[in-house]
């Protein structure tokens, strides 16, 4: 018996050493949540892209992704979650995920700078 269960603890070690990690996940999640990534609009650094412009008579309009590095969590939960403005698609992310993105703009990145 503690055989069997030695043999299943060291194989469980093994299998966990084969999931991503933490930083992994949430790069992942940013650059591909649900077909078109987080980094298309906002920019790998999530200060944000010019997405387009048009001309309105005499002006110039630029669309351009906003910077949310600098967001609250709560700010940031509800851009996700807002139906106002929809420009961004709605991912239908689950709070794990969203908490996950947060992560990933306030701390993932940075550890990799």
């Amino acid at each position: 018996m503690r055989a069997l269960l030695l043999s299943l603890t060291l194989v469980g070690w093994g299998l966990a050493e084969s999931f991503i990690t933490k930083d992994e996940y949430a790069q992942m999640l940013y650059q591909n949540p649900r077909g078109i990534g987080c980094h298309k609009c906002h920019g790998v650094d999530g200060k944000g892209l010019e997405l387009g412009r048009y001309r309105d008579g005499n002006r110039t309009i630029v669309i351009k992704a906003p910077d949310i590095t600098g967001l609250s969590f709560e700010r940031f939960k509800g851009a996700i979650r807002s139906n106002k403005n929809r420009l961004m698609p709605s991912y239908f992310l689950t709070d794990k995920e969203i908490k996950t993105l947060y992560y990933y703009l306030t701390h993932g990145q940075k550890e990799k700078r």
